[in-house]
């Protein structure tokens, strides 16, 4: 008995993590692929990881109601990347990580632009909003980590310098102390195009959050009047 009533339950869950508009479910992928980048080091995680980033973007392009060209561009990004996924099991270590990465990133910047496009078409700020905003600020983190690893595979000057070329879970690192301007100096490109692409970031966390809360702050104004009309009205009867 207790089995029938939880069966409705998981598969109404299900439901609500699936339906469009649902981000749920979108930053729990997100948050598997950051877990299983830091933590999977063997010579197939590249692919393993963009294993999981397809299905994030495919379900990202779901959920935000993407439009159909850029849906067609993107099954065409999602076919070239399970081609590479497997092949990069078969690949050398240094082939895969030069260009797994450059997909890696690809996939993450079509995301955020799919995300930004439906919150910005949303009429109210919700729980939903919340969770697509917080998916949009990781999926940017996570794509310049992918474009810092991509930048220091094809450059033959160690990234950070003296660090030398980093791992992944250390571009990640520096991506998210970058993205929120937190800087703790202990990892620092040499030179360009990572001190470029580091500004752009710094600048892109920044205006995201200011262009996030005020978006926020201006939709949540015309309800505020609104439901403070009717009780002006209920006063004056």
């Amino acid at each position: 008995m207790a089995s029938d009533g939880l069966r409705p339950r998981l598969r109404r869950i299900l439901v609500e993590l699936y339906d469009p508009g649902r981000y749920g479910l979108v930053l729990l992928l997100i948050l598997l692929t950051y877990a299983l980048s830091v933590s999977l080091s063997q010579n197939w995680a590249a692919s393993v990881v963009l294993a999981v980033q397809i299905a994030t973007v495919w379900l990202i392009l779901h959920t935000s109601q993407a439009r159909r060209g850029l849906q067609l561009f993107a099954d065409v990004a999602l076919i070239v990347a399970v081609v590479a996924a497997i092949v990069g099991l078969f690949l050398q270590r240094d082939t895969g990580q030069k260009y797994l990465p450059a997909i890696s990133g690809l996939l993450y910047l079509v995301a955020p632009f799919s995300i930004a496009r439906h919150l910005i078409r949303r009429q109210v700020i919700d729980r939903e909003t919340v969770l697509g905003s917080l998916a949009t600020y990781l999926l940017i983190g996570m794509c310049f980590a992918f474009v810092y690893r991509t930048v220091g595979a094809s450059q033959t000057v160690p990234f950070f310098g003296d660090q030398g070329h980093g791992t992944f879970p250390e571009d990640l690192f520096f991506s998210f102390t970058t993205l929120t301007t937190t800087g703790y100096g202990n990892l620092v490109p040499a030179g360009n195009p990572g001190q470029t692409l580091a500004v752009a970031e710094m600048l892109i966390g920044q205006l995201f959050l200011v262009t996030a809360v005020a978006k926020i702050i201006n939709s949540f104004r015309p309800l505020h009047r609104s439901q403070e009309s009717p009780t002006v009205s209920d006063e004056q009867r």
